[in-house]
């Protein structure tokens, strides 16, 4: 009980203390998700001790279900923060990201993890598979805020905002796909996979998501009409819509990251764009309040001893995957990807694949199902290295990306206020 009290207290000093910091930390190279790692080594049994982990329960199965609760918000946002029109004038470009785009990047992964670990193939493929999403969560603060929409295109925040809501549910099959190889013999996986994985997991989620976010959007506008519902309890309706659908995807057994961020497409899409846009900045208070706790507790559960186990090859591989899993994949697809006009954008967008709280999700879940040490230690040390590059990088890139896009268009001639427009403009 002590141990749950210091937790708590904690936690809640964390984000007070962040909370008032937080202009600052927009603009600065030491964003709160970098901060609050670094709070959990720190109280965590590395150091300090004020935090036993163990003392709260199996390791992998509270990682599991902190992360699942803190995508489950987050995706919401990511939906909310979407204008209405951007999936169907853009669903094509989307679909060659989140398909293509997230094959290559899992191929690239396999095969670094492969190559740098010595691990079976299939055990390669799965950690390659975990880190393959990027994640909505850690990508947040940088396509969120003051910062981002002084100096990152809006078609460009939207990209990012919307792969990094789709392919996390979507990496749910490449996830299980070697999971099942591993597993079982190989005829009876793959029909696993077609079967269970493939129609019910993610078409059944979809579908199942899809009415849901429909239906919840109907009854609010009802309870509108007929003014039964009043402004504060707005924020509460969309978080508890994203609370209903990550408990609905577990009780029926499919993926639910992939059904809440389909319930959040559709509710964005019925009600007016004035409530989303009120929605949105409450809904990112709220991700943010999420977000600390879970990297305070990553902290916590570092696997030490096993990164050393790992040894140079483990460090190698976190700098494979930073600057080769996504990278060179957005220049190989630039040309499909309209909303992408620049090298500049390309780098950017290449470059800002965070690897976070998703991949704490599925490596917590396989670890818990194969009962392999190395999961954990491979994927938390290249969470880790996410953290740490993408955080330190966030705030000068993002500045670094305006200044550029703004001396390019004073250079074509084209006057306009902000890069935003500019963007606007050119297409």
């Amino acid at each position: 009980m002590n141990n749950f009290n210091t937790v708590v207290a904690l936690l809640g000093g964390a984000i007070l203390i962040l909370g008032l910091g937080s202009k600052w930390l927009s603009r600065s190279p030491l964003p709160p998700t970098l901060l609050a790692l670094v709070v959990g080594v720190l109280v965590g049994p590395a150091v300090f001790n004020l935090i036993d982990p163990e003392v709260l329960g199996d390791r992998p199965s509270l990682m599991e279900r902190a992360a699942r609760l803190t995508l489950g918000i987050g995706l919401l946002g990511v939906a909310l923060r979407i204008p209405r029109s951007y999936p169907r004038r853009n669903w094509r470009e989307m679909l060659v990201l989140i398909s293509l785009g997230m094959v290559l990047m899992w191929a690239i992964s396999t095969t670094l993890v492969f190559l740098f670990l010595g691990v079976p193939f299939w055990m390669a493929a799965l950690i390659g598979a975990i880190i393959t999403p990027t994640d909505p969560v850690a990508a947040s603060p940088i396509v969120a805020g003051e910062l981002a929409e002084e100096n990152i295109p809006k078609p460009v925040r939207h990209a990012i905002s919307f792969e990094s809501g789709a392919n996390d549910g979507l990496g749910y099959v490449f996830v299980f796909l070697p999971f099942l190889l591993l597993t079982l013999p190989t005829r009876e996986a793959l029909s696993h996979w077609l079967t269970k994985s493939l129609l019910w997991d993610v078409g059944v989620a979809t579908l199942a998501g899809l009415a849901l976010g429909y239906v919840a959007a109907k009854l609010l506008q009802l309870a509108e009409r007929r003014d039964a519902i009043t402004s504060e309890w707005r924020l509460v309706y969309t978080v508890a819509l994203a609370l209903l659908a990550v408990g609905a995807g577990r009780l029926i057994k499919s993926d639910e990251v992939l059904l809440v961020f389909a319930a959040g497409a559709t509710f964005t899409q019925v009600i007016s764009q004035s409530d989303r846009e009120n929605e949105e900045h409450g809904q990112e208070a709220v991700n943010r309040f999420f977000a600390i706790p879970i990297f305070i507790l990553l902290g916590t559960v570092l696997p030490w001893r096993g990164w050393f186990e790992l040894g140079w090859s483990g460090l190698l591989l976190v700098a494979a995957v930073l600057l080769l899993r996504r990278p060179p994949v957005v220049f190989l697809l630039r040309p499909l990807l309209r909303d992408i006009r620049t090298t500049s954008e390309a780098l950017f967008v290449g470059w800002f694949g965070p690897i976070a709280v998703a991949a704490i999700y599925y490596a917590s879940l396989m670890e818990h199902r194969t009962g392999e040490p190395v999961i954990w230690h491979a994927v938390s040390l290249v969470i880790c290295g996410s953290v740490v590059a993408h955080g330190v990088t966030g705030a000068p890139f993002t500045k670094a990306l305006g200044r550029r896009l703004s001396r390019q268009e004073r250079t074509s001639g084209i006057p306009p206020k902000n890069v935003h427009e500019a963007h606007d403009l050119a297409r």
